[in-house]
């Protein structure tokens, strides 16, 4: 076993993962999994660049997260960041502070490399009889990923639409207005325009979810008292139902959404944004593969994603 710890940092969480990985770099054992919502990527869509705010809140988790990696002997580290990172002007200041504080670099990440390590993490734990190939879609706060493929990727794209930059863009009113949800959509639809020319969603046999937003809306439909891993991890929802959860969420208030049991305060103001660009997403995928004579009626949700992917990528080169 190598002892790893693998670090995602996007536009609207930092997680950290302390992991065993077996020798043979095929299945690793959880030692530490934690979040914490810190909006590093407030306001970059409009400034392009960090607030002093959200690089003090990341700051904080970061130095949190290097005492965990110090508790637990960790042989060795990989940070990754996003979205949120590869669109600010001064990364440098937050490479330099993220350095500082857990000894190691960040590793500004592009969008086609970001798809990969979330495929990885999310096939590693994949029921090896649910039809392939698998279309994996990462949503995050910044950008959403979408890769296709069976054991590897075979075409991927980064789409820079997700939870935060919509809400920013676009939703600003409490519940949101239609003329709000109309432009936020469009944008949507624009970018999954684009990624059909790089990804042949068309072939797609199995549709599965990651990151927040999805697993967020996986709880609404699955009408959980609290937020239950284990009860998300590997659910299967007919796209019919994710989609009334999708609805539900995104026209709900903000006072009606921070009273749901599952929802995780940092999500409140911006899952419905996210669970808007899920919708199209699950709607577009479904009608490309239906028109090239396949069927597909389900999602799956996986809590296994781009952090389980770096955990395996840094134990590789260890």
């Amino acid at each position: 076993m190598t002892r790893v710890a693998a670090v995602d940092c996007g536009t609207n969480s930092i997680r950290l993962l302390i992991a065993d990985v077996s020798a043979g770099g095929s299945s690793l054992t959880d030692v530490v999994r934690t979040m914490t919502v810190v909006r590093l990527g407030q306001g970059v869509d409009q400034t392009g660049e960090f607030a002093a705010e959200a690089l003090e809140r990341t700051f904080a988790a970061v130095d949190e997260y290097a005492a965990a990696c110090r508790e637990h002997g960790v042989d060795a580290i990989r940070f990754v960041a996003t979205s949120a990172t590869r669109d600010a002007r001064n990364r440098d200041e937050f490479i330099a502070g993220v350095k500082s504080r857990l000894g190691v670099e960040p590793e500004v990440i592009s969008g086609d490399e970001e798809a990969a390590l979330s495929f990885r993490g999310a096939v590693s734990v994949i029921d090896p009889a649910r039809p392939a190939p698998y279309l994996v879609v990462d949503l995050g706060g910044g950008s959403t990923e979408m890769v296709l493929g069976e054991r590897s990727p075979a075409g991927a794209h980064s789409m820079d639409v997700g939870c935060v930059r919509m809400t920013e863009r676009h939703l600003v009113s409490d519940p949101p207005t239609a003329a709000e949800i109309d432009a936020a959509t469009a944008d949507v639809n624009e970018a999954f325009d684009v990624a059909l020319a790089q990804v042949p969603v068309a072939q797609a046999r199995s549709l599965v979810g990651l990151a927040g937003t999805i697993t967020t809306v996986t709880a609404h439909a699955l009408g959980l008292s609290r937020y239950d891993r284990d009860a998300i991890n590997g659910a299967e929802l007919s796209i019919d139902a994710a989609i009334r959860s999708c609805d539900a969420l995104l026209r709900a208030t903000r006072e009606e959404r921070a009273a749901m049991p599952f929802m995780h305060p940092g999500r409140v103001d911006v899952i419905g944004a996210g669970a808007l660009v899920w919708r199209v997403v699950m709607s577009r995928v479904r009608d490309q593969v239906v028109a090239a004579g396949g069927a597909l009626d389900t999602t799956v949700t996986s809590e296994h994603d781009i952090l389980d992917g770096i955990a395996f990528s840094v134990a590789a080169r260890a």
